[in-house]
């Protein structure tokens, strides 16, 4: 799948965030251990997992930010969703094709 690899200037320095290509709030590249690790769909309803966090995050009208910081927090994994910063110049952003994975389905049970 294709992403998009910005890097923001900010007050602090520069950082690299890893966004899907076409800003969508029902999908959210998840960081694990502040790496890019895995890719959730909530309307790819092929994958076990994507269709789980459908119903966390559409069904019960919940963020994504906060369906994906309980579920670390219940498996103490340190996961996370990465936005651009409030306070940043974008730099360049360049075309990666990378593969990510879905959630792992018994993080969700």
């Amino acid at each position: 799948m294709t992403f998009k690899l910005t890097t923001y200037k900010t007050l602090t320095g520069k950082k690299e965030i890893l966004e899907t290509s076409i800003n969508k709030s029902t999908e959210a590249i998840v960081y694990k251990d502040n790496e890019p690790s895995f890719f959730v769909d909530c309307f790819d309803l092929a994958t076990d997992s994507n269709v789980e966090m459908n119903h966390l995050v559409l069904c019960q009208q919940r963020s994504m930010k906060t369906v994906i910081k309980e579920i670390g927090e219940k498996n103490n994994v340190n996961l996370s969703v990465k936005e651009a910063p409030l306070f940043s110049i974008n730099k360049k952003s360049v075309k990666t094709e990378l593969e990510l994975p879905p959630l792992p389905l018994e993080w969700l049970n």
